[in-house]
């Protein structure tokens, strides 16, 4: 293999982890949320700084496999959730 070959991917391992780093180094609570809209269900994860932010985060993820467009993606995201659980990271 190339040199070449080899610094090319060790850059780009560098960047992902760089990447990975920034979009977890922040991330403090961690927000389970289960959603029940228009006689369907599902479940998401996400992570945040705070509580507000990983909450908001998971809900709307739940929301958008079960919500056709944008108009509902609105309304699911006003219902309250079936399930939610944080917890620290």
């Amino acid at each position: 293999m190339k040199r070449s070959t080899l610094y090319t991917i060790a850059a780009v391992l560098a960047v992902g982890a760089l990447f990975f780093f920034m979009t977890t180094a922040r991330a403090k609570v961690e927000c389970k949320v289960c959603m029940d809209y228009r006689g369907r269900a599902n479940c998401a994860t996400a992570v945040g700084a705070n509580e507000k932010e990983a909450h908001e985060g998971a809900q709307s993820t739940a929301c958008g496999p079960i919500a056709s467009g944008m108009d509902q993606q609105i309304e699911c995201g006003r219902f309250p959730p079936a399930v939610a659980e944080c917890r620290p990271r």
